[in-house]
């Protein structure tokens, strides 16, 4: 097979959390400096880290803002779910030996508390958050340090996200893309393979021609 290890971005791939995140920043914004910002002028922030996102937003004490952010996004959980054929593509993928992993712009603490509670994570060997790398998406930094704690060949390894921040740490480490078209708003980002849904991921790294 092509590629040994398959590894998803979280929010807008495995999970939808694009309302809570937009909705959640935009009341921290607005209880910080009475700005109330359009919430598709805010999708820059989804696939980087929130600390990024705030300092693109000109926020000065983004340890403050975080904090607010984090109290501001629990009251958006219950718009939060895991995307339709997930747990279907997790299992089958599992069945196929395929290795699962985790690159996120989440930290191990958000990771915790926003990932873990939909009883997926077990399907995960490796995961990197935020906190495991000084560098961030767009920076290769991630992905590099999937490879190395995995102990892979980089060309085995197939990156699953919704951003331009993902498809560019993807080119940057040099490792294949595939764009999670059911979480993205962006059809034109650069990669590999474009995935409707999905169950098109397998179909994509088992058809002949990618042998």
């Amino acid at each position: 097979m092509k590629y040994k290890h398959i590894v998803f971005d979280i929010d807008g791939t495995l999970i939808d959390t694009e309302y809570a995140v937009l909705h959640s920043l935009q009341e921290t914004i607005k209880e910080l400096s009475g700005r109330k910002i359009p919430c598709p002028e805010l999708r820059f922030a989804l696939g980087i880290t929130g600390t990024d996102a705030l300092k693109k937003l000109e926020i000065k004490d983004t340890s403050y803002a975080i904090e607010l952010w984090d109290k501001n996004m629990r009251n958006y959980t219950n718009t939060i779910k895991v995307f339709d054929g997930i747990i279907e593509l997790l299992k089958n993928l599992l069945s196929l030996d395929y290795k699962m992993g985790i690159v996120t712009s989440k930290t191990r603490e958000e990771f915790t508390h926003d990932f873990c509670p939909f009883g997926i994570s077990h399907y995960f060997k490796t995961i990197i958050c935020a906190d495991d790398t000084q560098e961030h998406k767009p920076n290769a930094a991630p992905i590099l340090k999937y490879v190395e704690l995995s102990k892979t060949d980089h060309r085995k390894v197939l990156y699953i996200g919704d951003s331009k921040y993902d498809s560019k740490c993807a080119e940057n480490a040099g490792i294949d893309f595939a764009l999670a078209v059911w979480g993205s708003h962006n059809k034109h980002i650069k990669a590999d393979y474009f995935l409707e849904k999905p169950a098109n991921l397998l179909s994509a790294i088992t058809s002949e021609k990618f042998y």
